[in-house]
């Protein structure tokens, strides 16, 4: 990577990660000089252990529905103007291998850093710079001013792609959210997100004991409803249906659990009960669902006898209890584990074509930093793409 070679760029861009490195490449396309800069030792560290290694890079079926935000329509104009499809063919370019997974989820064949040289072979002229700090940054009327790691450089635009709170073991700060109040730029309540979610020690007396179960369910939380794996951990809840679910959960909300969305459990049960009565209620219900489960699950509802002894009311109301299963947790695993932070730069204060504040010319927010968070499965780096292509684009025509 290079170092810092002028002492003024047309665009200095913080953060080399996904939405950053893809500026950059929009941003340099018409000649226009620009700068990346990121504390970390590596360019796109989250892009390198995503999707296991193979990174998830984004998603067929992308598109307004699949992102939460104060305001529900930001995010439709970048949306529609760099689509899935636009970096799929960029993928294709490269001749980059992908499979699709479980709904609409694209993974690389091989590893994650082909997304990482793909982005960086994209920056073209941009020069990159790792290691680097931002020491102070300011503006006079004509341009901005910056310290990093003690050198003076100026730049006409800033873009903000510093990333949330995610993931602090990897350097994740929050300096995004510190630059944009010190420009006086509004910054939404923020929280960790697709996070698992944790329980208090009354709960956690039967939950633990099924560390490492794991079943496919849906979960609801302010009706919003996944279909997807649920697991139980030593701390309470994971898996894709919780971190999912995460995003729509808050602190006091119960979160309802359909153990078996696609079958009736009523229907199993008196099946059951006509072909095998004398099973215990513990051995019956442990045909539907994993043994650890069935046993924590008859304890828990206290029930006794066997198949032959439930009418079909109490086989109804069992099944009813099952489907509509309530839980409470006291809190998430916190920024630590969670993939993404909720919340961020208030898109009120941005223009939603070009990601570029309202009150102060030149300044940019992109990526992870704005308040815009997707589901889990490829939406968040579509969106670092297409937020990243809207201010990449609009610095480029300035350069013509």
């Amino acid at each position: 990577m290079s170092k810092i070679s002028k002492q003024h760029y047309d665009t200095i861009i913080l953060g080399a990660g996904a939405a950053g490195l893809m500026c950059a490449g929009f941003a340099q396309a018409k000649g226009g000089t620009v700068l990346v800069i990121d504390h970390a030792k590596r360019a796109g560290d989250k892009i390198r252990i995503s999707g296991g290694g193979r990174c998830n890079f984004t998603n067929i079926y992308a598109g307004p529905n699949n992102f939460i935000s104060a305001n529900k329509h930001f995010a439709k104009s970048a949306l529609a103007r760099y689509t899935q499809w636009d970096f799929i063919e960029l993928v294709a370019k490269h001749r980059i291998a992908y499979h699709e997974k479980t709904l609409g989820q694209l993974f690389c064949d091989g590893k994650a850093t082909q997304i990482i040289d793909m982005l960086l072979a994209e920056a073209g002229t941009a020069e990159i710079t790792l290691e680097t700090t931002l020491d102070d940054i300011s503006k006079t009327d004509s341009k901005f001013s910056l310290i990093l790691s003690g050198k003076a450089v100026t730049a006409d635009n800033i873009v903000v792609a510093t990333g949330g709170k995610s993931i602090p073991k990897m350097g994740a700060t929050g300096i995004g959210y510190q630059i944009a109040k010190q420009f006086d730029v509004p910054v939404t309540d923020i929280r960790a997100g697709l996070v698992p979610l944790t329980f208090g020690p009354h709960d956690l007396e039967w939950i633990t004991p099924l560390a490492g179960t794991a079943l496919d369910g849906r979960l609801t939380a302010n009706d919003t409803a996944f279909d997807e794996a649920l697991l139980f951990t030593h701390r309470g809840i994971s898996g894709p249906a919780v971190l999912q679910v995460s995003n729509y959960w808050h602190e006091g909300d119960e979160v309802q659990v359909n153990l078996m969305p696609s079958t009736s459990i009523f229907d199993a049960l008196r099946g059951e009960r006509q072909s095998n009565g004398r099973r215990q209620m513990g051995t019956a219900l442990a045909t539907l669902f994993p043994k650890k489960l069935a046993v924590t699950l008859a304890e828990k509802l206290q029930l006794t006898g066997n198949l032959a002894d439930q009418s079909d009311k109490a086989l109804q109301e069992l099944a009813d209890k099952l489907h509509r299963f309530t839980l409470k947790p006291t809190g998430s695993e916190g920024y630590r584990t969670a993939e993404v932070t909720l919340g961020g730069v208030d898109t009120d204060a941005l223009s939603s074509k070009t990601m570029q504040s309202k009150s102060v010319k030149g300044l940019y927010f992109i990526g992870e930093v704005v308040d815009v968070t997707g589901w889990l499965g490829g939406y968040n780096f579509q969106w670092a793409w297409s937020s990243a292509a809207a201010c990449g684009r609009a610095i480029a025509d300035q350069a013509q």
